[in-house]
């Protein structure tokens, strides 16, 4: 894979890299997009995010709300797994959404894209989805950041967006300089719902919390393995880990 090239949009600098197959959005050094013509999964954060919409108790989500879209990586593989969902993505950035729809086949999705501030729209929100979730990370000149950290208001909106039996998920960065939020997201949620789930891969820095009535992930998982047909998509999918935190 080669840099192919760079753009500063008004909110960070993208490196969008190519080889013949796939593409990636690389930001602040870590890849923040992924795009293959022919797989799904990556083995990051990305898997976790879609594996978190699929256990919901009351069966796979019929709309989910994406705020932060960047490429629509996690967007992609639901698509594919759940060709009639209602996808709507919330993403501050118009410029990545632009190289998106150049590079990663954005449309291809039929996603509803609003471009605004997540946090300000979901104030006015009065929509409700199967499955919300937050990957709002915006890029510093080291890492990336949490522009916002949650606190009971946050929670109250978020928690209006989400259908009754639906689930709340977030994707946390964890590692050093992520911890404190990690923690203070973890005490939110489990003074919020009564069920808290964790799921992780063993190749990604990251922790997804699914908050809300969630079925046991593994056998839940396991009924969509059939739908990847790539050997790599199915090993990446059985490498998803979950663990109860409450509930």
């Amino acid at each position: 894979m080669r840099r192919f090239a760079k753009v500063d949009t008004d909110f960070q600098s993208v490196e969008i890299w190519k080889s013949k197959l796939a593409t990636e959005f690389r930001v602040a050094g870590a890849i923040h997009a992924s795009y293959h013509s022919q797989r799904f999964l990556t083995g990051l954060a990305w898997d976790l995010i879609a594996a978190a919409a699929l256990i919901r108790t009351a069966g796979p989500p019929r709309s989910v709300l994406m705020l932060g879209l960047a490429g629509g990586t996690s967007l992609r593989v639901l698509r594919h797994l759940l060709p009639d969902c209602e996808l709507t993505a919330i993403e501050i950035d118009p410029q990545i959404v632009d190289l998106a729809r150049e590079h990663m086949a954005l449309d291809d999705l039929q996603i509803e894209v609003q471009l605004a501030d997540a946090y300000s729209w979901l104030e006015q929100n009065q929509r409700q989805f199967d499955v919300v979730f937050d990957d709002i990370y915006l890029a510093g000149k080291t890492d990336v950041f949490r522009p916002r950290k949650w606190d009971p208001s946050l929670l109250k909106h978020l928690r209006r967006a989400v259908a009754k039996d639906g689930l709340l998920a977030v994707n946390l960065v964890t590692g050093q300089g992520h911890r404190s939020m990690q923690s203070l997201t973890r005490r939110l949620l489990a003074q919020e719902f009564g069920s808290i789930r964790s799921l992780t891969t063993s190749d990604s820095m990251n922790e997804v919390l699914v908050a809300g009535p969630s079925a046991p992930p593994r056998p839940r998982l396991n009924t969509f393995t059939h739908c990847f047909d790539q050997s790599r998509d199915r090993n990446y999918w059985q490498r998803i880990r979950s663990r109860l935190i409450r509930g």
